[in-house]
């Protein structure tokens, strides 16, 4: 069985969150990134409460593409410690997800020549 999952990730602005985006789907890691924001986001950092204004991606992808996803954030991303959190898709529309596998890598395999 195939487990789909969608990755969360935010950055401080939308030209990082389209680059993130732009990336992992030429890269076939995700078949969808979809950008919402601003977003205000409240959390500690470094002893002190932080308030800020941050694009949020939503990162349509397969639990076995994982780790090249973190990965790939992990590289562009401007933070020191970035969120990068993944839940599984419990259901959803067939027609999406054979639209969403159709659009993945096959592991190990870029479609993308250089990739």
């Amino acid at each position: 069985m195939v487990w789909y999952i969608q990755v969360i990730t935010t950055v401080s602005s939308q030209e990082a969150a389209h680059q993130i985006a732009r990336v992992l789907v030429e890269k076939r890691l995700a078949g969808c990134v979809q950008i919402v924001g601003p977003i205000t986001s409240t959390y500690w950092w470094q002893g002190e409460v932080e308030v800020s204004k941050e694009w949020q991606c939503l990162i349509k992808s397969r639990q076995d593409l994982f780790e090249e996803i973190e990965k790939a954030i992990l590289d562009m991303h401007p933070y020191d410690v970035p969120e990068i959190l993944a839940t599984p898709v419990a259901a959803g529309n067939q027609d999406y997800l054979t639209w969403l596998e159709g659009e993945l890598s096959v592991p190990g395999q870029n479609r993308l020549p250089g990739l």
